[in-house]
């Protein structure tokens, strides 16, 4: 499988839901010649959507791979879903992509997802483009998405297409087609073609005056980032459209603009015209910087880069894992290097070494027919089959060049849901179905409590429907399901300090340690709690302060008293500590974890609950009724705004009082209103809710 590279694109459809993503994808997949049919969405026959929830509901769930060719290049496309619940599966893809394709609707504009997978790859530095999508429908406006863009999103949209018309075809101006801005024509789809065939034509009188505008912006905004342009400008002389292509793609490799193209990929408008733009402007592997990873070698790791060239060693990420009886098919990233089948190669991470008995080409999310391979090359994207210990995040590489590349790190689990087996037989049959699926499903976390219950954690209610389906579906398990529950946090009231001691006899050792500690309350990114040492370094040895801080660090990662649930934004402060001759590392641990239990009691625990931010979107008439049901819910409205014939709701809900709320928001709008949600933070629960934790 080995491609030219820089005639490579690895690229992905990110969006909210329901903006067309699937559709697009399909429509790509049609006219680059790898279908020869046109799948619908709705009829439950797109070539991503093959698993029969994704079918049933209409709506991406799972990350599918497929890839074709356009021109000259090998597109590897991945198609990812909209929906909150499984925003890790857009994590994973954006870990690995080059360049993405943003799709928004004409009609509901920038959304609450549309801004998360943004700022996703904002986090993740991938150049992308956008398509304004749905502008046959009515309340569509072009011009209003990029002021969201810029607004919202603060964006650089570089816009090189204007809607001719906006609208249905029964409105007075109907969307017919898009304007070139660069070519200066108006290209008109066949529709008995199915949008195959193109005309071009001249730009109608009425649009002339927008069309200059337009054109004479985007080449004022080039202008900044091209001297070349610039001074053509100046010498009024003719800028030549390869020149301006060209620095288009310079500059959102570089990620100082984000070109913008329009179209209707359901009715086949403006979907060719995107596929031109992913390979004139979205990058391939060479544009890039080179990897970045860790030297394990060396006793202080040091940073080092694998260059996408063949001659370089290998090295690869596992972004995504399809559990099989019979072999798990593995999805790398190959950054660097060739891979090869019957080979061996490292997991850094676990230090262990994997065989790689297959290579495959991925179609959607199965082997592709007639698709094994015995060599792939780097910056490519393959199925291996072979490896036993890997998951999602982990590094493969040559063992004689090991390197270890930074894991993707995924959201916390918000809900919760207990499972029961029916029989002893039953129970292996559970775990062995739980295994598979967490093997797929990095975010679906499975413990047992102490009564012997097993408990499934996941990113919404969805998210854990879904798995229910499936175990049942898919498994045919006799199990029962109890209703879900939120996943409760706990945290500190106050500042508080407090001595801890060790006064003990131990192997005939009398062992004495002295630690004081102070808690406090304070909002901590990326661990429950931080850890910080005030204690003065004459006090206790090195080897004994060591021991302190990493049984601080691990109590921060305990369980509150009120609820028994996770600690969280913590700060934990070594104020003083005290040594004797009779004192020994595990003295230090047992008067730490005297200390810290002190403290906790003294604080006082608080316990949180998960925040939602949830956006309702509804025909004007409804959003009173919707309104005062949310209140009722407990939320916060932030704001409510009109976009065209909608009302848009923003509010930030407890996720208690949001579950069914799907249900009651359509029997309240007549079916008509549509919501997303997603985690946004934890905040102070009821009184009552900490009480009937202590009955």
């Amino acid at each position: 499988m080995a491609r030219q590279i820089e005639k490579l694109r690895n690229i992905g459809i990110i969006a909210h839901i329901d903006a067309g993503k699937t559709t697009l994808t399909e429509r790509m997949l049609f006219y680059s010649g790898a279908k020869h049919r046109v799948g619908y969405v709705d009829e439950g026959t797109t070539e991503t959507d093959e698993d029969p929830e994704e079918q049933e509901r209409g709506i991406t769930i799972y990350a599918a791979c497929v890839t074709f060719r356009w021109r000259d290049a090998h597109i590897n496309l991945l198609d990812t879903p909209g929906h909150v619940d499984f925003t890790a599966e857009v994590e994973r893809c954006l870990r690995v992509l080059d360049g993405a394709v943003v799709v928004f609707s004409a009609r509901e504009g920038v959304e609450a997802q549309s801004e998360t997978v943004w700022h996703q790859a904002d986090r993740y530095r991938v150049p992308r483009l956008a398509f304004i999508n749905k502008l046959d429908r009515e309340g569509a406006d072009f011009y209003a998405v990029l002021d969201q863009m810029r607004e919202r999103l603060h964006a650089q949209p570089l816009v090189l297409q204007i809607p001719a018309g906006q609208g249905p075809a029964h409105g007075a101006d109907p969307f017919r087609g898009v304007i070139d801005l660069l070519e200066q024509k108006l290209l008109v789809f066949d529709p008995e073609t199915e949008g195959k065939v193109i005309q071009q034509e001249p730009i109608p009188q009425p649009l002339q005056d927008d069309a200059e505008m337009w054109r004479a912006n985007l080449l004022e905004t080039l202008y900044n980032y091209s001297d070349e342009l610039m001074e053509l400008a100046l010498q009024e002389q003719p800028i030549p459209n390869e020149l301006i292509r060209r620095v288009i793609r310079q500059c959102t490799v570089n990620h100082q603009v984000q070109p913008v193209l329009c179209g209707s990929a359901l009715h086949g408008i403006g979907v060719q015209p995107v596929l031109d733009a992913v390979v004139d402007y979205l990058p391939s592997p060479l544009d890039l910087p080179p990897v970045e990873g860790t030297d394990l070698d060396r006793r202080s790791p040091q940073k080092l880069y694998r260059k996408p060239l063949d001659t370089e060693p290998f090295c690869g990420l596992v972004f995504k894992v399809i559990p099989a009886k019979t072999g798990d098919l593995v999805w790398v990233r190959v950054y660097s290097g060739e891979l090869k089948a019957n080979s061996r190669v490292l997991n850094p991470g676990k230090d262990k070494k994997e065989n790689v008995a297959q290579l495959w080409q991925i179609h959607a999310t199965k082997k592709q027919r007639d698709g094994q391979v015995p060599m792939v090359s780097a910056g490519d994207i393959v199925g291996v089959i072979g490896p036993r210990y890997s998951v999602t995040g982990d590094t493969l590489c040559d063992p004689k060049h090991p390197i270890l590349l930074e894991p993707i790190q995924f959201p916390e689990t918000v809900i919760s849901m207990s499972i029961e087996p029916e029989t002893s037989l039953e129970r292996d049959k559970l775990n062995e179905a739980l295994e598979m699926l967490k093997r797929q499903d990095p975010t679906l976390q499975v413990r047992t409590e102490e009564s012997g219950q097993t408990v499934l954690s996941g990113m919404g209610e969805l998210h854990l429907e879904i798995v229910k389906n499936r175990l049942l579906r898919d498994f045919r398990l006799n199990v029962k399901f109890r209703p879900p529950q939120v996943n409760y946090r706990e945290t500190v009231a106050a500042v508080a300090e407090a001595t801890g001691e060790c006064h003990r006899q131990m192997a005939g050792q009398t062992l004495f340690a002295r630690v004081r500690v102070r808690l406090q309350p304070g909002r901590v990114e990326g661990a429950p709690g931080l850890v910080r040492c005030e204690c003065p370094a004459e006090r206790v040895p090195p080897e004994f302060l060591a021991a302190i801080l990493e049984e601080l660090r691990a109590a921060t990662y305990g369980s509150g008293p009120i609820s028994g649930s996770p600690l969280m934004n913590i700060i934990v402060t070594l104020v003083d500590a005290e040594a004797s001759e009779q004192s020994n590392d595990v003295a230090f641990r047992i008067a730490t974890h005297d200390a810290f239990d002190k403290a906790l009691r003294a604080a006082g625990a608080v316990l949180l609950e998960p925040i939602m931010r949830l956006v309702v979107t509804t025909p004007e008439e409804f959003m009173g009724d919707l309104v005062g049901d949310l209140q009722q819910r407990r939320a916060l409205i932030d704001k409510t705004e009109m976009r065209g014939p909608v009302a848009v709701i923003t509010a930030r809900a407890p996720l208690k009082e949001l579950f069914g709320y799907s249900s009651a928001m359509r029997s309240l709008s007549q079916g008509r209103a549509s919501c997303s949600m997603e985690p946004l933070e934890y905040a102070p629960a009821p009184a009552e809710d900490a009480e009937r934790f202590q009955y």
